[in-house]
């Protein structure tokens, strides 16, 4: 038997296949080779997410279902956002330790263990679907339903009984059949409930042009209300975050960021987690910063949500340089130096 000397290395002696979702920010594949890297020190692990890496392990065993279990890994990454080698090697002796449970691939591989952590119920019924999905298996025996009420065939007050894991369904496979025409149809007439969570799945697929565009009156109908819509309009922050579309994303952030509703917490928070990719933009991310500066979420947020997002490697240098933009205004100087402290320079 080879020396282990990781944690893929181990799964390999045990004879499984895996497969790496990214468990963080939003449910997302990761690629073996890249988690072997970070694994090795490497290279940062490149989805952080509260200076942890959140990863699921999905091992199965094609002659033997039964040894088949998911492992979810909450890893801590130092200052740089890489893996502490320390904590991989605790990690592996844990397991070794439990190797009948390893065997067996039964939940018992992860008895005890403090790095195993439990995903809340919408990240598990989008994991559970994409788990189904790469597995070849059918979808869970709630996408049936949810077929039948986005096409309208069960009356859309019939939302209660959908289910969330009816609907990741349909997120996860929005190419199959004729489910992205049947969501689009449905838009305008969904209810608040179902269209939240409808938003919210699709934040972890790439919801394509045209499902975005038959969302776009809603998003016009929230903006118009300046009322509390119980986190709908942060919902559609959701939606469109994780789109291919780079015009499409950027239109809707901007749009969100010039209207009254850019200071509320809730959608101050779903635009700094989930909209990594988009606030790259130094306009956009110039006009987030000063949102954040003024919004509802005050200093301690502002603080807490820039230190979340300077420990990204491709958001770090973009927001040191916009807290430097000589034309930030009096507020974002005042929040930057109660952050860093009043010596922060602004050359």
């Amino acid at each position: 038997m080879d020396p282990i000397q990781s944690l893929l290395d181990l799964i390999h002696q045990t004879g499984a296949r895996c497969r790496l979702f990214d468990m963080g920010r939003r449910v997302s594949k990761v690629s073996a080779e890249v988690f072997g890297r970070v694994e090795q020190g490497q290279i940062a692990y490149p989805q952080p997410y509260m200076h942890h890496a959140w990863v699921s392990l999905l091992l199965w065993h094609p002659k033997e279902p039964q040894r088949n279990a998911v492992w979810f890994l909450k890893l801590p990454l130092d200052e740089q956002g890489f893996l502490i080698q320390a904590v991989r090697d605790d990690l592996l002796q844990r397991l070794l330790k439990n190797i009948s449970g390893l065997l067996d691939g039964g939940p018992d591989a992860l008895k005890d263990n403090p790095f195993s952590f439990k995903p809340d119920a919408e990240k598990m019924a989008i994991f559970h679907a994409h788990a189904n999905s790469v597995l070849g298996l059918p979808a869970s025996p709630h996408y049936e339903y949810a077929q039948h009420y986005f096409a309208g065939q069960l009356g859309f007050d019939q939302w209660p009984n959908l289910g969330l894991q009816g609907i990741a369904d349909m997120a996860v496979r929005l190419e199959q059949g004729n489910n992205e025409a049947l969501l689009i149809g449905a838009l305008a007439q969904l209810p608040d409930e179902p269209l939240r969570a409808l938003c919210c799945a699709l934040e972890h697929v790439e919801p394509s042009h045209r499902l975005i565009q038959a969302l776009q009156p809603r998003l016009d109908q929230c903006l118009a209300q300046h009322g509390n819509d119980q986190g709908m309009l942060a919902a559609l922050v959701r939606a469109v975050s994780n789109s291919p579309s780079d015009t499409h994303r950027q239109a809707w952030l901007s749009r969100i960021l010039a209207s009254d509703r850019s200071q509320e917490t809730e959608v101050l928070v779903a635009m700094a987690t989930r909209c990594c990719e988009s606030l790259k933009d130094p306009a956009l991310l110039q006009v987030f910063l000063e949102r954040l500066a003024t919004g509802e979420t005050g200093q301690n947020g502002f603080s807490r949500i820039l230190a979340d997002l300077m420990f990204m490697p491709a958001l770090r240098r973009p927001i040191m340089q916009a807290f430097r933009n000589p034309e930030r205004s009096e507020t974002l100087s005042a929040a930057i130096g109660a952050m860093f402290g009043s010596n922060f320079s602004s050359h």
